[in-house]
């Protein structure tokens, strides 16, 4: 199972609810998979999808706030045999119409309005209805990718109005999501860990949100330690590369004028460099009759390279 079957498994047993939040969360299901059909006047509702945690919440629902038992079939994808398709349906007229209603998506010409996702709308009133709107509408619409792969979490909906409320909604909370056009649908989409998180404890998928804390903790810790290592390698590496230089240069001296003609000090500092290749500034330092710190071996060091440097501009020294 998907990490994102696994968080709608989760939300599709979230209970402890008013009814209130109850007919948000619908309002959502509905207005983001459901279907209005009317024959001859008669109306009916179907929601249509392929993921049981969907159907299983839908009926649910209806349930316990209509109470009365929508009727459920199943098929199968004639090429993909595997891909079970669930039909939620409600095909007594009254009670569709109470249902649409009740969740403020009909309009007065009977029709299921496309512009439900409004700011007035009395069922996104309190903050509780908010995060249960937003659980259905994930419920719906949402995937969220494994974190061990990326941070994506993300709503479909099939129009810019829906994706935009979606998007007021998650600002309510304080999280910036973001709006793309991709094929037909507009995807509200998070891409940053924290928010992520922030957007599970929202839609109430608390088990969901530990498990994916512990990867982001996980991969928080793997990324420092990689970071470390690749500093301590870098700064390994210019070491070597600062030494490597450094013996070129006392070699060049050397073999030129001689370090007979050098200070005490520098000459001292290009023997203790010759003998211990690999040795630390303050290693060197160390091994001096008369030991320095750091700085004086560095600045020493630097002295002998630009001797070298004038010797091979000037020939001499």
């Amino acid at each position: 199972m998907s990490f994102s079957s696994e968080v709608k498994e989760e939300l599709s047993h979230v209970d402890g609810h008013e009814i209130h939040c109850k007919i948000a969360e619908l309002a959502a299901i509905i207005g983001l998979c459901g279907r209005l059909q009317c024959e001859e006047g008669r109306y009916s509702l179907i929601l249509h999808t392929e993921n049981v945690a969907v159907a299983r919440r839908f009926y649910s629902l209806i349930k316990e706030v209509f109470h009365f038992q929508p009727e459920v079939s199943t098929t199968q994808h004639d090429y993909l045999k595997k891909n079970r398709f669930y039909m939620i349906s409600i095909k007594d007229s009254a009670q569709a119409l109470k249902i649409l209603k009740t969740v403020q998506l009909i309009n007065n010409l009977g029709q299921m309005d496309e512009e439900f996702f409004v700011k007035d709308n009395p069922v996104l009133q309190r903050t509780c209805c908010r995060r249960a709107f937003l659980r259905g509408a994930f419920l719906s619409a949402g995937s969220i990718t494994d974190p061990e792969k990326n941070y994506h979490f993300e709503i479909a909906c099939v129009s810019k109005e829906k994706a935009e409320q979606l998007r007021e909604l998650f600002e309510f909370f304080g999280l910036e999501a973001k709006i793309v056009l991709r094929k037909k649908y507009y995807v509200v989409y998070l891409k940053e860990g924290a928010m992520i998180s922030d957007a599970l404890n929202i839609i109430e998928a608390h088990i969901s949100l530990m498990k994916f804390e512990n990867v982001r903790i996980l991969k928080d810790v793997r990324n420092s330690v990689n970071r470390r290592v690749n500093c301590e390698a870098a700064n390994i590496n210019k070491t070597v590369s600062a030494a490597r230089k450094q013996i070129e240069d006392i070699e060049y001296i050397k073999n030129t004028v001689g370090l007979e003609r050098l200070s005490e000090n520098l000459r001292d500092i290009a023997y203790a460099r010759l003998e211990e290749p690999d040795a630390t500034l303050k290693e060197l330092g160390e091994k001096l009759n008369s030991p320095v710190g750091k700085s004086g071996v560095n600045h020493r060091l630097r002295k002998l390279s630009q001797i070298a440097q004038d010797i091979r501009e000037k020939g001499y020294l």
